[in-house]
């Protein structure tokens, strides 16, 4: 049995689990575990752990993380991301950096408000 933990850079269009589910049958192992989940259209390093390793998985997902995006401003899909179909366009000007900061701020307080319906569904 491998232990440690292994970085995957994880393409677009997988799951944090396709890449487990992946790495199980190339390795032949079944205690593998990943340290956070990315969304399928994420791209970046996904710490696997394997083994013994996966005692470690909790730890490693409560670490701080840096995430860069690219943000597609005045499109509307029926997915809430760039994967879904396309319900609604308007043009978006963004001449001055306060006006950037105010629609990231409107941004997370959407997210915000949507983390907070979906931990209201779990409970």
């Amino acid at each position: 049995m491998i232990h440690g933990v292994l970085n995957v850079y994880k393409e677009k269009g997988y799951t944090s689990h396709d890449v487990v589910a992946k790495l199980r049958g190339i390795v032949k192992q079944k205690k593998i575990g990943h340290t956070g989940t990315l969304d399928p259209d994420a791209t970046g390093v996904l710490p696997v752990c394997l083994g013994k390793a996966t005692k470690l998985c909790d730890i490693i997902g409560d670490w701080d993380k840096t995430y860069e995006a690219v943000l597609l401003l005045g499109r509307e899909t029926d997915t809430e991301d760039t994967s879904g179909q396309t319900l609604k366009e308007r043009e978006v000007a963004v001449t001055q950096e306060h006006q950037l900061k105010k629609s990231m701020a409107d941004l997370e307080a959407v997210k915000e408000r949507m983390e907070g319906a979906v931990a209201g569904l779990r409970q």
